[in-house]
């Protein structure tokens, strides 16, 4: 029903104002994305296959941790998402449909995705773990307004739990300490993750009749994305 379209690699991501003042952060908080929510099954087959494609890919990173710290710190982001996945997999339940049928129309276009941002190595792996699952759970948040309010309340309660994500942090952090030099790679790597982030959130809208007009409506929550990246780049101690 989505699909991810993949954006060439020199391709310019989403360019709203990177950093937002309390005037901005003010008007995001108006805007709601409830015209633009899709149906619930479609919602919730793509949450909780991103949150199994977050599992799977920090799992494969336990075995290439490079010391017991972060071996610990993935394997606890890890088992966060997981837990997500389950949850998310009893909401598809609690409507009467089977998890694994709901998700299986996005499940190929999101491997996709999560092959295209895998990283070269494991710190990379880490970077893409904090940028591009941070920036879903934000947008799946604010998208979650328009679903039913008998699970609304319940799907935003899950995705905006605890994530694990510090511990990942701080073992990017000590590897920077270790080797400056790679501060600068994993800065520019942080920064091509999220254009094609951004294709997958927006695929996961569904289409307005007036198109000029949704985009205007939507620049200043993809501007208010755009400034919790900075923070995230910020705890690693990466320029966005």
């Amino acid at each position: 029903m989505f699909t991810v379209f993949r954006r060439p690699r020199d391709a310019d991501a989403p360019r709203p104002s990177i950093r937002s003042d309390s005037r901005r952060a003010t008007k995001v908080e108006r805007v709601s994305l409830e015209e633009f929510t899709p149906d619930l099954l479609a919602y919730l087959g793509q949450v909780a296959y991103l949150q199994l494609a977050v599992f799977e890919t920090l799992s494969r990173a336990v075995g290439t941790a490079p010391d017991l710290p972060g071996k610990e710190a993935v394997s606890t982001a890890a088992g966060i998402a997981l837990n997500r996945h389950q949850s998310l997999a009893a909401e598809i339940r609690r409507h009467g449909d089977d998890p694994a049928t709901v998700m299986k129309p996005v499940a190929a276009s999101i491997d996709r995705f999560t092959r295209l941002v895998s990283g070269a190595d494991w710190y990379e792996t880490l970077v893409s773990a904090v940028i591009t699952a941070g920036l879903l759970d934000d947008f799946f948040v604010r998208l979650a307004s328009g679903l039913p309010a008998e699970y609304r309340d319940r799907v935003r309660m899950i995705l905006e739990s605890g994530d694990g994500r510090p511990g990942i942090v701080d073992a990017v952090k000590r590897g920077i300490a270790d080797n400056p030099a790679l501060g600068s790679r994993l800065a520019m790597w942080g920064r091509r993750l999220v254009g094609d982030t951004f294709l997958v959130a927006r695929s996961a809208m569904i289409a307005s009749a007036d198109a000029s007009s949704a985009e205007a409506r939507l620049e200043p929550v993809f501007a208010e994305l755009i400034a919790a990246h900075t923070r995230r780049m910020d705890s690693m101690g990466l320029t966005a």
